[in-house]
């Protein structure tokens, strides 16, 4: 998909973050975009930013984890734009690293609505339209390196679960000769508010699991702060749609982490991890 200039895009958990990032990269290119965000005020706020500098954009509160706030957001682009060619479905949450088997059930449902339904509705409420389009279109769908290395307790087995829908996904486009593609995003640190993803968490899942002891939120957030900026992933992601790259991965430290997991599976032996890159 090499020519963006005036194609639409629609972000999910545009507000901040990675979604911010992709909003500003794919205005730069002649994008018209739609923002959508649980978090209203940030979200009017990024495009209120994005408008001053000239850019067209459309802002959508939706939450991602509820299948019909999704298909009200297909409807509100249709209804602005007339089309879509670009879905990234990006919002996503964290819970924090703890046992498994400490974490509640509100836990596991909110994590799973927002990171891998979220993907499922953006799929079910976008897809069927881009296919009717029959115009060159684009799917980039959020993981993590989580998603690809051992560990991660809940958050990975969500980021893992993208990845691999992502993969069946792009299998059943290109087998069925149909022009939409996709690109899996697979992001290492990131200078993200996702270690304070609480601030967003529904009142329908009030019951918190425990953070691990010695979880210090200012030592988060200052590891966040020294990861790639938001709009670095985003260029990123702007040249892996132009190229029709399926994995998008930004963060090459992390290479032999993945090598190891793999190798561990071929010779089948118990998962172990490495230190993080750099430590």
């Amino acid at each position: 998909m090499d020519d963006l200039e005036n194609k639409v895009a629609v972000i999910t958990g545009a507000a901040s973050g990675i979604g911010r990032g992709m909003a500003e990269a794919f205005v730069d290119v002649g994008m018209r975009v739609v923002l959508s965000d649980i978090e209203e005020a940030a979200l009017l706020s990024t495009a209120a930013d994005l408008r001053d500098g000239g850019a067209d954009v459309h802002a959508v509160v939706a939450d991602v984890s509820k299948a019909e706030d999704v298909t009200a957001l297909a409807a509100s682009t249709l209804g602005k734009y007339g089309a879509v060619h670009v879905v990234c479905n990006n919002a996503g949450v964290h819970t924090g690293s703890r046992p498994s088997w400490e974490s509640t059930l509100d836990d596991w449902a909110w994590i799973l609505g927002v990171n891998l339904m979220g993907v499922v509705h953006g799929i079910r409420a976008f897809l069927p339209v881009m296919i009717e389009q029959d115009e060159d279109a684009h799917i980039v769908n959020t993981a993590s390196l989580a998603g690809l290395v051992t560990g991660g307790s809940l958050y990975g087995a969500t980021k893992s679960a993208v990845v691999a829908l992502s993969e069946t996904v792009h299998i059943e486009l290109v087998g069925g000769g149909l022009k939409p593609r996709v690109s899996v995003l697979c992001p290492g640190l990131v200078d993200t508010n996702i270690f304070h993803s609480q601030r967003n968490r529904p009142d329908r899942f009030p019951d918190a699991g425990p953070f691990p002891s010695g979880w210090d939120t200012e030592a988060a957030r200052k590891a966040f702060q020294r990861g790639t900026s938001p709009r670095t992933i985003g260029e990123h992601v702007v040249r892996a749609m132009r190229e029709q790259r399926f994995y998008v991965l930004t963060h090459p430290e992390w290479a032999e982490h993945i090598r190891h997991r793999t190798a561990r599976i071929l010779s089948g032996d118990e998962p172990t991890m490495l230190p993080p890159p750099g430590s």
